[in-house]
Formats: structure tokens, C-alpha cells, sequence
């Protein structure tokens, strides 16, 4: 059962690291710690991605900044309170850590695949130029009852075909992870920069429930 879950949520990005270890939480005595890589795009743009990692996987306190770090895990997410608000929070939870040489990496080092279940409608919509997307709010069950929900972007006739998809409709899909900095109002006349993550759809697939 716990091989099922865990392979339901599988993401592998490689990329400079531009941040040191900051602490996030513990658990049972465990330590973990939150760090930014930069994940190259094709377009030569970078997405600045959180990586969640545990101390018993890399010495915390070393100062990394400049290396090349693969992380292989899954997608996670939290509700934060913020500001009398739940705020959903999403790292990348290493389960592996591997430090690469430059020209070990990767031309495209950000896969990611979930099998998940939709849980909001998807909403599609044209952007000014015309291009089509739609945005899923997708639930992938985690061990011991738990979930994450990840939002993802489809695009042209992916976004048409997920138009169609109701809450609850099990579907599995490929792609990359993506950062977005948008800005948060936060008084009258005053806005805040955040940064927001999605899964950017390459591919996804529609899966028949099998009946029982």
C-alpha cells in the first residue's frame, strides 16, 4: 500500500542552489530544513524552487550556495495560517539528495508525475492573446489519510479536455514544476511580491473507475 502512494507523487529537479538551509519543522526528533535550487527552463529562464530536506540527508549547516543539487521526491503541500487566512504552502519533500557536476546536469531537470483525483472545478479561460488554459486543483492521497493538493496548468487541447472533468474525476499527469511571482494586495493601496508553484501539464491521462 505504501509503495502505491508513494509512487503516485513522483518529482525530480536538479538545479543551482542560491539559498542555505533554513529550519522548517521536526518530527519524532527529525530535523527539517527548507532550501531554494534555481531550475533551469528551456528558455534559459529559472524557476526558484523550495526543496524540504531532512538533516539525516546533508549536512544543514554546510553553505551550498553555487553547487548543482538533484533532489527525487514528491510534491507536497500544507495549509499555513497567514494572516487570518489558511495559505497553501508547497516544497518539493526530498526522499533522495545528490550533488551533481556541471556537466552531469541535466538539460531539462524538472520531471514530475501524480495520479491524483479532482477536487475543485477545473475553471478554463483565454488569455488576450487566445491561448487556452485551465487551472486543476488536483488531491494526491498521501500515507495514513493524508493529502496534497497541487495546483496545476493545462494548456490548448489539454485545457478543453479537462473543462469537461467533474470533482472527483481520477486522472494522472506528467510535467514540470513552475514558480509564478504574483502581487498580493495587502491594504489600500499597498501590494505585496509573493511566489506562487503549479505543475505546468505536458501530458495527462484520463483513468475509468474500475467498478467494484
Amino acid at each position: 500500500m505504501l509503495d502505491k502512494v508513494f509512487t503516485n507523487n513522483q518529482v525530480t529537479v536538479a538545479g543551482e542552489v542560491v539559498s542555505t538551509f533554513t529550519f522548517s519543522h521536526e518530527v519524532y526528533g527529525e530535523h527539517f530544513f527548507m532550501v531554494n535550487i534555481a531550475v533551469c527552463r528551456l528558455s534559459s529562464s529559472y524557476d526558484i524552487i523550495p526543496v524540504m530536506v531532512s538533516e539525516r540527508l546533508v549536512d544543514v549547516k554546510s553553505d551550498y550556495r553555487g553547487c548543482i543539487m538533484q533532489a527525487c521526491g514528491q510534491f507536497r503541500s500544507y495549509n499555513r495560517h497567514d494572516e487570518a487566512k489558511n495559505r497553501l504552502v508547497l516544497s518539493v519533500f526530498a526522499r533522495e539528495i545528490t550533488f551533481l557536476e556541471e556537466n552531469e546536469e541535466e538539460q531539462n531537470p524538472n520531471h514530475i508525475f501524480l495520479d491524483g483525483y479532482v477536487c475543485k472545478k477545473p475553471v478554463y479561460r483565454k488569455t488576450p492573446l487566445g491561448r487556452e488554459i485551465a487551472d486543476v486543483l488536483l488531491a494526491v492521497n498521501r500515507p495514513y489519510g493524508k493529502s496534497d493538493y497541487i495546483p496545476c496548468i493545462c494548456w490548448g487541447r489539454n485545457a478543453r479536455f479537462v473543462e469537461q472533468f467533474e470533482v472527483g474525476t481520477h486522472i494522472q499527469l506528467w510535467g514540470r514544476i513552475q514558480s509564478r511571482e504574483y502581487q498580493k494586495k495587502i491594504g489600500e493601496d499597498e501590494y505585496e511580491k509573493r511566489v506562487a508553484y503549479e505543475v505546468s501539464v505536458s501530458k495527462l491521462e484520463y483513468l475509468e473507475e474500475e467498478e467494484e
